[in-house]
């Protein structure tokens, strides 16, 4: 007789930060020895009851755990992760929250006796957590933008690069300045129309452009190209690399990306064990004014299968952020939001 699956799990877990900004600590505590998982580093959160939203569970469960009380309206989506340990699977719903330190009122403490740890996003390491935590790691690492360079007038990118960061950066940049802070963004190197060997050239000056400013590069195209820069701090594969490839080609100290247009080719980032996907076209775009966009509707139902972090791309402005998080999206990529060529 065969075995039937064992009923999902509903956990909604929450991303607790000091303030903010994508690079403030975040909270984890200490699991008892004796329960599943036990000895590891877990996000705080529960099981999702009859009756309840997620938003709700974990409000009660931030309550009862940590003497904290949250608003469902302060909460933030950030990823649903599903996993099957075979002797249980579990959804596990994160949210966002800010703490501010201006409340002390506000602070958890361990009501239940857990040891409670603030620690920086990029110590939170996959071993010391449960299986299932993997890509909600990479979720809260990762930044909300993916900013992906256009053209560039003589492929002068260093200068477009230096441009645009100055504009986003300068006193009058106003709203547009958020996108480009240290710790909001991932800088893509994407130059179809360059030779290899021109690629390859400006690959130095950007690096040095990029780690000035706070913001990680990353390279685009074969996996050769980051063997041959090892500060970049990862590759991002077009469909026509990954399709090729049946196993993660990067260590997993880079970050992984590969660009998708629907459900099968997501599904096929997941299989390479890839950190993070992009997902389009979302809306309509000048630059491939032939190709039929998703629409919000299907991309929020693509992703609601995915257990990696997706970037919304396609007609995305920095402001669509929000409308994409709510989505399910990690955030927004795009060029015309931020390249200033």
């Amino acid at each position: 007789m065969t075995p039937q699956p064992s009923a999902l799990i509903h956990v909604a877990v929450a991303v607790i930060r000091r303030h903010g900004h994508p690079e403030a600590p975040v909270l984890v505590a200490r699991r008892a020895a004796d329960a599943h998982q036990g000895g590891l580093l877990e996000l705080p959160g529960g099981k999702v009851e009859a009756g309840e939203s997620p938003q709700q569970a974990l409000c009660r469960e931030l309550l009862e755990e940590l003497g904290l009380v949250a608003d469902p309206a302060d909460l933030t989506p950030l990823i649903q992760v599903a996993h099957d340990y075979g002797d249980r699977r579990v959804l596990l719903d994160a949210w966002t929250l800010t703490v501010p330190d201006s409340q002390p009122m506000a602070q958890p403490r361990g009501l239940e006796g857990q040891p409670l740890f603030w620690l920086p996003p990029e110590s939170l390491s996959d071993r010391e957590f449960p299986a299932a935590n993997r890509h909600l790691l990479r979720a809260i690492r990762l930044p909300p933008q993916l900013l992906i360079t256009g053209t560039a007038p003589d492929n002068d990118y260093s200068g477009v690069l230096s441009r645009s960061l100055r504009a986003r950066h300068g006193p009058s940049s106003g709203a547009n300045r958020e996108g480009l802070e240290k710790g909001s963004g991932l800088c893509l190197f994407r130059a179809p129309q360059l030779g290899e060997s021109e690629y390859r050239r400006q690959v130095p000056e950007l690096l040095a452009i990029c780690q000035q400013a706070g913001l990680p590069l990353m390279l685009h195209g074969h996996p050769a190209r980051l063997d041959a820069f090892p500060r970049a701090a990862g590759l991002h594969l077009p469909w026509r690399e990954a399709r090729l490839l049946s196993a993660r080609p990067v260590p997993a100290s880079y970050w992984l990306g590969v660009s998708c247009h629907d459900r099968s080719e997501l599904a096929h980032a997941q299989s390479l064990g890839a950190d993070y996907a992009t997902l389009s076209p979302v809306l309509s775009t000048a630059s491939h004014p032939h190709s039929p966009p998703l629409g919000w509707d299907t991309f929020a139902g693509i992703v609601s299968g995915a257990t990696l972090p997706v970037y919304a791309l396609g007609g995305m402005t920095a402001g669509e952020g929000v409308t994409a998080r709510a989505r399910g999206a990690q955030g927004v990529a795009g060029i015309g939001f931020w390249w200033d060529a």
